[in-house]
């Protein structure tokens, strides 16, 4: 990654960035790009949320939204979604505000009772491992390592996973017991899973009758761009390669609403549906139904998803840009830095050189920017490489974010010729 530097040209270029790392920090900044919430603006789409439902208590098959019951959601917010999320209506559940919620439940639930298909509990066996797709998304793995779940890291490439590794290691290591996935706009790399990915992940062959792929397609509506992406059908690929009980799907409307007020969805075969369905029935008698049919009423159907999500587009898609432009008015030609260009998503990854990140980031601390701890985005915090930086562009505004990036450029400079010099 880095440039041939005479020890001259070195010596000049380390003394301008530790001149303009004081001027930095002599600013007073604080400023702070460590999640991709949504920015006010964003929310404040969704505001007529609040005023609905406007008296109306009833869903459109007659349940009464405010008593108990309805397990599986309602079903003109299912009808919405199940079009974005690539699930059948009746494979499909609406929940709580929280996709990552459901999928710590389904863990907890493969831990304590037994998933179709499997010869027993995952608490009874001696070992459990999910591979992990690195650079990935900190929640996932945190969730394994709260459970005692071994993870594995998987480099990631342009189409997704490195399949030959996948592959190799769910045939031959019946521990596996499953694979992180966010498979569109991928956290926080912006890579789309190619069809023969989604195809190879389908029908792979694996030690484990009880594999699941836990496909967290969070970022399913979220473009940046007027070309939006397309992924296959992993529940449909699945089934037709004869693993139709292989696939968990998750999806929300947490950034498409009210991130903490949003309704969240699970897709699965039939057979996982009534598994998860009868253990939620131990555990809550029914979701928020209000608030699903508040959505179903602001939302309408899936053109109105897609019609929200491009005013969505509207606010995000010039802070992207504005990153991009910076990054290499910066860094561009110093060879000190690589960076994704995603086309959806919430997130920019900054690749700076080896040994690198933690330091970059320390830095940039210390200059009122903070940012997401180098190593969050690999299994245990460990970034092998020490390089990779997760940029979370959606909540500041932009005067704010033109100026955290600005700085961030700064650290790079001062840190990568510091180890060039060293």
């Amino acid at each position: 990654m880095t440039t041939e530097l005479s020890a001259d040209a070195l010596s000049g270029l380390l003394e301008q960035a530790r001149k303009d790392y004081q001027d930095l920090a002599g600013r007073g900044l604080s400023l702070n790009l460590t999640r991709g919430k949504p920015a006010p603006e964003q929310l404040d789409l969704s505001a007529d949320l609040l005023s609905l439902p406007a008296g109306r208590h009833t869903a459109a098959d007659g349940t009464d939204v405010r008593n108990y019951g309805g397990l599986q959601g309602l079903l003109e917010i299912r009808e919405i979604f199940a079009d974005v999320l690539q699930v059948p209506v009746g494979q499909l559940l609406a929940a709580g505000n929280s996709s990552l919620e459901l999928m710590h439940d389904c863990l907890v639930h493969a831990l304590l009772s037994v998933l179709p298909g499997a010869e027993s509990r995952w608490v009874d066996q001696e070992r459990i491992a999910f591979l992990c797709p690195v650079p990935g998304y900190d929640r996932h793995f945190a969730l394994c390592e709260r459970f005692g779940i071994e993870m594995i890291p998987v480099p990631m490439t342009a189409e997704g996973p490195d399949m030959a590794v996948v592959e190799r290691l769910v045939a031959e290591d019946p521990a596996v017991k499953g694979i992180w996935c966010v498979p569109k706009y991928s956290n926080p790399d912006g890579v789309c899973y190619s069809d023969a990915t989604v195809a190879r992940l389908a029908a792979m062959s694996a030690a484990a009758p009880d594999f699941r792929i836990f496909w967290d397609n969070a970022y399913a509506a979220h473009h940046l761009t007027d070309e939006p992406a397309e992924i296959a059908d992993l529940l449909a690929a699945c089934a037709e390669a004869g693993n139709p009980d292989r696939a968990f799907v998750f999806g929300s409307t947490s950034k498409i609403t009210a991130a903490g007020a949003g309704v969240a969805f699970f897709g699965s075969s039939p057979a996982n549906v009534q598994w998860l369905l009868g253990n939620n029935a131990k555990r809550s008698i029914g979701p928020d139904k209000v608030n699903q049919l508040r959505h179903a009423m602001f939302l309408r159907d899936a053109d109105g998803v897609r019609a929200h999500m491009e005013r969505q587009r509207a606010l995000l898609q010039p802070k992207f840009e504005m990153v991009a432009r910076i990054l290499e008015t910066e860094l561009g030609g110093t060879g000190l830095a690589r960076w994704t260009d995603p086309k959806g998503g919430y997130f920019v990854t900054l690749e700076v050189p080896d040994g690198c990140a933690k330091e970059v980031v320390r830095r940039a601390a210390q200059a009122g920017i903070v940012l997401t701890p180098a190593g969050a985005t690999h299994p245990y915090g460990d970034d092998p490489r020490d390089a990779t930086i997760r940029i979370a562009p959606s909540y500041p505004g932009l005067a704010e974010l033109e100026q955290a990036i600005e700085g961030l450029a700064v650290c790079v400079r001062l840190v990568g010729y510091e180890q060039q010099a060293a």
